[in-house]
Order: C-alpha cells, then structure tokens, then sequence
C-alpha cells in the first residue's frame, strides 16, 4: 500500500447478489420448522436420559397413522359426538391450515396394535391380558401422553435457553420511493428507488459479553436522466461488556442451566410416573378381576339358595318343615339376588374405569382374561409355600382339646414362609433411599434454591458495563452518489469508533434486597419440602411391607376359613336333610362361606398389589417405553437399577 493510504476492502461486483440469496435461503417452510423443532427437543430429551440414567430409550410424542381407539370405535360402530372423538386424524382443517399432513398422524405405524387389531378383528369377544393392558396404556392413556408431552416441552424450553448463547442471523431487504419537484431554475422532477439489504448477527458468550454485527449495500436507481447509479457499502459491530453485576457464567447462563436441569427433572418425573401408572394400570386390572370373583361367588350362592329354597318348600309341603323356615330361606334368597345384582353392577362400572383409564371408550366391546386371578393364585401360592393341606391342618390344630385355663401363647404375625420382597424395614428403606427418583428430583431443588441465593445476592451489587462499537463505509442516500469514486470499498478512513462505561452504584436496592429474602426463605422451604418426602418415603415403604405380611397372614387364614365354611355347609345341608339342624344354620353357613371366598380373594390381589407397589417405593420396578415392567430379584444386586447420577 503506497503512503500512507487508508486500508480498502475489495467486495466482489456479486455482493449485492450475496447478501439478498443469505437473506432469503433461510426461508423455511411450517413444515420444515416443524421438524427441526421436532429434532432438536428429541435430541435434548436424548441427553437428559443419558445425563439421568447412562443410557437412552425411544421417546416421541407422535401418534401413529392408526390408533387403537379410533379401530375400536369404527368397528364396533360405537356413539360420539364430533370427529374429536375418533381422532385427530378426524378433524377437518379449518382455513388457512399450516400443516395438513400432521393431521393424519406422523408416527410409525406400531406393529403390537397392528396385531392387536387384526385379533379384534377376527374375534369381538377379545379379552385382554395383563401384559396387553399394559402396552395399550403406554400407547393409549391421555394421562401418560400428557406426561410424554411435558418430558418434550420442558426440552423445547431447554433448545431455547440453549439458542440464545447460538450465533444469531438476521437479514433484511428494505426499501423506499422518493420524488422531488423544483421551479428554479427550470420546473424538474426527480424520482428514486432506494433498497438496502443487510445482513447481521448477534453472538452472547455465557459471561455476559454481548457483540453484534452488520454489513449493509446501499442501492440507489435514478429513473430520471442521467439514470445513473451507484452502490454504497457500510459495516458496523458493537460489544458490551458487564464487569461487576450481571457478569460470569453462573449469573448469565443461569436460565440455560435451570432449563438442562428442569429437562433432566421432567425425565426423572416421567420414569417415575411410569412405574406409578403401571402399578395403577395392574391394580385396577386385579381389582377388576376381584369383582367377577365376587359376581362368580355371588351367582353360586344365588343358585345355591334357590335349590335350598326348592327343598324346604317341599318339605314344608310334606309337613316335616315349619313355614317359617321356608320363608327365612326365600329371604335370603332375594338378599342373594339382590347381591348378585349388586356385584354385576360393580363389575361392570369398574370395568367401564378400567377401560377409560386404558385411554378407550368406556363402551368397547372388550374384557379381562379371568385365568389371569388363577395364575395369580397359584403364582402367589407357590410363592408362599401354601399347601392345600395346609388349611385343613389349621383347622386341625384349632379342634384339639386344651384345658380352658392352660397358658396362651399367642404367635407373633408374620408366621409362615415369607415371599422374597418381604425384605428387612431397614433394607426396604435403604433401596428406597437411594433408588426413589422423586428424592433425586427434591434434592436438585435444593441446589436450585441455593443457586438462586447466589443470583439474587449478585443483583444487590453495582452495575458497571462497558460499551464499544465501530463502523466502517456510509450510505450513498442522493444521486450525486453516483459521481463518487468506487463506492464498493470499505475505507477505514471512512471509519468511526466509540467506547463508554457505564456504573450504577447499589445506593436504592430495595427490591433487589427483598427479593434476596424471599430466595433465602425458597432455600429454607426447599429444606423442609426434601425432609418431608424422605420421612414419606421411609413411612410408604415400611407400610408396604406391613400390608405385605398382613396379605400373606391373610392368605392362610382366609383359605382355612374357605375351607372350614365348606365343611359347615356340607354338614348343615346333611343335617338339615336328617331334621337335625334348622334352616337358619345352613343359611348362615352359605353367608360365611360367600363371604370368605370374597376374603380370599381380596387377600390374593392385596399380597400382588403389595408387591408391585413395594417395588415402586423402593423404586426397582423397571418400566420400558412399552409399559412393561422389570420386576426386581432380590438374589440380584439391585445396581443394575436406574438410579440416577448426580
């Protein structure tokens, strides 16, 4: 460079042309912006499981090109009122619509309600295993999808604390008409179209600096004589600077850093959700299973009634049996019927909840599989070691003559073989403890306390930025700018530079202090909020395990008083037959011996639900994004469970 001549910069005859193709060439469809939002929430979602559990499993939101309820309602040609009802699919796109094709659904069709569905199909009397519920309420349930769509929003929120530490693009293309008439020395008008296309960023580092840049054409056409024209190029840059306040990654970058943990939280919150719902799902399940047990027992004693009824009317006719008797025994009768009722009403209402809670109508064709309580039986039987001889040898042992005034020796609960999550209060509470995903998530809340004390208590102190900027070239704005030399180049000569400092002195932080407090008075809440949950945490687990022994002490005892109610109404009906014994002693017999099926079979689900929910407690149920569970062995160390990493 000769002399000393100001430095130019040489831009290409193309650059006009570069700056309008950087302008538009991020003018993305709704579609397109739809899938990269898509993409980026799953990507997060990714790194959140992988931070919480060292691993990742498949998660979307999207809902299959076919849905389990919308068959189900087009088959069995069920009521409703709007296409809402069926499925989004259903819905009519409304004017102006953004996106047609999402209507229809974008996930994968899913092969298990592919079958599923050809099953229903080929039979409308489908039942549904525990293991099929299971699965169609991952799929299914609104309350698990609503879950899945918090675990997606809290990750949208995450890419978006994210972006703003991103380099940011702008471009604009703006333009502008202009006339101006003149009389002197002769009549003249002058029309000019001006456009400017620029191109600028914007940069935020996590300590605070903040830069910001652009670069600018100025176009100006003449279309009056001699319709020249000319090209203006201009560039300017600015940073700020916090040195005090506001300064340093763990005050700039803390809404990133709450939205990476508020994601990790919304993860942990779904794993657990998870395990609840599938022990809510196989609880009702059960429960539902209990009821036809009930309308079963019900229907026997109904039909048990009605021969005893049969018989005493005959005998009364004989004359070898009061009247009295005859009508005690058709009121019991209509007792029977009315409970018989009263249990297929219950069946079907808790059936009709089971069904909404699967995310189905409440008015599909579809059933439980009963051989599901007879496999639960003799599960839970083997599993405590319950013999069929073993009521009868209870009942034995209770009939053997003792002295009335010998010594009580009463056994202590709990006797019998136990099953083998009936661990140690102590061991229950330890797994609990460092397993309980709900705990990790209290304890992360303290940290978040303790980090906004720190933020508030940086806000009462003094606010000193400082500020730069520069630019370089001009803007050519009148057509003289067209006699200029070059206007293509950027001249330092043509530049211009500032700088400023700005303080403000912490003499007024009222607010500042006051919020300051309210952080230390969250910190203490935080405290108490993590207290209370261990403490009931610790209460849960321990209860578990009480109702656990109180099911099994409860499936001996009932099955002993199954066994001996059916010895009394054998004897009673023998009796009754030889003019021993009266009607009233058969008809309570049949009472006890309905009621102690019920018994047994309430203790039978108690014990299977016990121990779903003691492992859920002590947060070892292992649920995968299908719904099925991984139950724990407590012959196994419980590592390979999904605690998660601090």
């Amino acid at each position: 460079m000769p002399g000393n001549a100001p430095p130019t910069w040489h831009l290409p005859a193309a650059t006009p042309a570069l700056v309008l193709l950087t302008a538009f060439a991020g003018c993305n469809t709704v579609a397109d912006w739809s899938e990269h939002t898509d993409t980026a929430a799953l990507a997060r979602v990714s790194s959140a499981q992988e931070a919480a559990f060292g691993r990742t499993e498949a998660f979307t939101i999207e809902r299959p090109s076919e849905t389990f309820r919308r068959r189900l309602m087009q088959n069995q040609n069920l009521p409703h009122a709007a296409r809402a009802s069926m499925s989004m699919a259903d819905l009519a796109p409304i004017d102006h619509w953004p996106e047609d094709e999402r209507l229809a659904g974008r996930g994968a069709p899913d092969p298990f309600l592919g079958r599923l569905m050809e099953a229903h199909e080929a039979d409308a009397s489908m039942e549904l295993t525990l293991v099929d519920a299971l699965q169609i309420a991952a799929r299914s349930s609104r309350d698990y999808q609503s879950q899945k769509e918090d675990v997606f929003r809290a990750a949208l929120a995450l890419d978006l604390e994210q972006h703003d530490f991103h380099t940011q693009w702008a471009s604009s293309l703006t333009g502008d008409l202009s006339s101006t008439t003149s009389s002197e020395p002769v009549r003249s008008r002058t029309t000019s179209i001006r456009g400017t296309p620029d191109l600028s960023f914007t940069r935020r580092l996590q300590n605070g600096v903040t830069m910001t840049g652009a670069i600018g054409i100025d176009l100006i056409r003449l279309l009056t004589p001699p319709r020249t024209s000319s090209k203006g190029v201009f560039a300017d840059g600015s940073i700020s600077i916090p040195l005090m306040r506001g300064a340093g990654r763990h005050i700039v970058a803390e809404p990133m850093i709450q939205a990476e943990r508020n994601a990790l939280y919304a993860v942990l919150d779904f794993e657990r959700f998870k395990r609840t719902f599938a022990v809510q799902v196989a609880s009702e399940y059960l429960s539902v299973l209990q009821q036809t047990d009930r309308v079963r027992n019900a229907e026997q004693n109904y039909r048990s009634l009605i021969v005893s009824v049969r018989q005493l009317r005959a005998e009364n006719e004989a004359g070898r049996r009061p009247g009295i008797e005859v009508d005690q025994a058709v009121q019991n009768e209509l007792q029977a019927r009315d409970s018989w009722v009263s249990a297929i009403q219950g069946y079907q209402r808790a059936l009709d909840g089971f069904r909404v809670t699967l995310g189905l109508p409440p008015d599909a064709a579809l059933d439980l599989e009963r051989a599901e309580l007879e496999r639960l039986g003799e599960s839970v039987r083997k599993t405590l070691g319950i013999e069929e001889g073993d009521a009868q040898a209870m009942i034995a042992a209770r009939t053997v003559s003792v002295p009335f005034d010998a010594p009580i020796d009463l056994p202590p609960p709990g006797q019998g073989q136990a099953g083998p999550l009936e661990v140690s209060q102590e061991e229950a509470v330890g797994f609990a403890l460092e397993n309980r995903l709900d705990l990790f998530v209290s304890e992360g809340g303290i940290y978040d306390a303790q980090r906004d004390v720190t933020i508030t208590a940086d806000a009462l102190g003094a606010d000193v930025t400082l500020f730069g900027s520069g630019s370089f070239g001009a803007r050519r704005t009148s057509p003289s700018s067209a006699l200029e030399a070059d206007s293509t180049n950027l001249r330092s000569s043509d530049a211009a530079y500032g700088t400023m400092l700005t303080v403000d002195l912490p003499i007024e932080r009222d607010d500042e202090s006051h919020v300051y407090r309210e952080a230390w008075i969250g910190l203490e809440r935080a405290v108490r909020a993590y207290q209370e949950l261990e403490d009931r945490v610790k209460s849960e687990v321990r209860d578990r395990l009480r109702v656990l022994l109180e099911a099994r002490e409860g499936q001996r005892i009932e099955a002993a008083a199954v066994f001996l109610a059916n010895r009394r109404v054998a004897s009673a009906q023998m009796n009754l037959l030889a003019g021993r014994a009266q009607t009233r002693d058969l008809l309570e017999a049949q009472e006890d011996l309905v009621s102690a099926q019920n018994d047994l079979t309430a203790a039978l689900v108690a014990y299977r639900i016990a121990e779903l929910e003691l492992q859920r407690d002590m947060g070892l149920l292992l649920v995968g994004p299908d719904g099925l569970w991984t139950e724990f062995d407590p012959d196994q160390d419980p590592e390979g469970t999904d605690e998660p990493r601090s």
